[in-house]
C-alpha cells in the first residue's frame, strides 16, 4: 500500500511539473516574434478602467519593433525620420524572464536596469503589458496610475 501511495505521489508530481513546462513553452511560443506597439495608455489606479491618456504611435515610431525569442533573448529597435524615410536610430538587446503563474515579465536590456511588467493579454496576435515600475499618480486622486502597452503583430 505504501509503495502504491509513493508511486502515485511521484506520478502526480511528475505530471504537474510537466504541465507547468508545457504552459511555459506554449506561452513563450506565443510571445516569440516581432511585435509593434499599437498604443500606450495610462489607466486610473483607482478603478483600473478609466483611461487618462492614450498615445498611438505614428510616423516612423509606428515601425518600432520589440522582439522576443524562446531562448530568453529580447530586443527593441527604434526608428526615426520624416515621412517615408525611416531609419533605425538604435537597437537595444538583452534578456527576459517570464513566469506563467504570476504572468510577470522582467526585461533586462544591456546597460540598463531590470524592468518588470505583468502580461495582461497574450494571444498569437496581441499582447498587452502592465508596466510595474515608474508609475505615478497622473490624475491627482492620490492613487498611482498604471501604464499599459498594447502590441500587435
Amino acid at each position: 500500500m505504501k509503495k502504491q501511495l509513493l508511486l502515485f505521489a511521484f506520478s502526480a508530481l511528475a505530471l504537474s511539473s510537466c504541465q507547468d513546462d508545457d504552459i511555459q513553452a506554449y506561452e513563450m511560443d506565443m510571445m516569440k516574434g516581432e511585435w509593434k506597439t499599437s498604443k500606450t495608455e495610462v489607466i486610473s489606479g483607482k478603478d483600473d478602467k478609466t483611461v487618462i491618456e492614450t498615445d498611438v504611435p505614428s510616423g516612423c515610431s509606428a515601425k518600432n519593433i520589440t522582439e522576443y525569442r524562446t531562448d530568453y533573448y529580447t530586443s527593441y529597435t527604434a526608428y526615426t525620420g520624416t515621412g517615408a524615410d525611416c531609419q533605425v536610430s538604435y537597437k537595444s538587446e538583452g534578456t527576459y524572464e517570464y513566469d506563467t503563474e504570476t504572468k510577470n515579465l522582467i526585461i533586462k536590456y544591456d546597460n540598463d536596469s531590470s524592468r518588470k511588467y505583468q502580461v495582461v493579454v497574450l494571444t498569437s496576435s496581441e499582447m498587452k503589458l502592465k508596466q510595474m515600475f515608474g508609475n505615478i499618480d497622473q490624475d491627482g486622486d492620490q492613487v498611482v496610475d498604471y501604464t499599459y502597452i498594447s502590441y500587435k503583430r
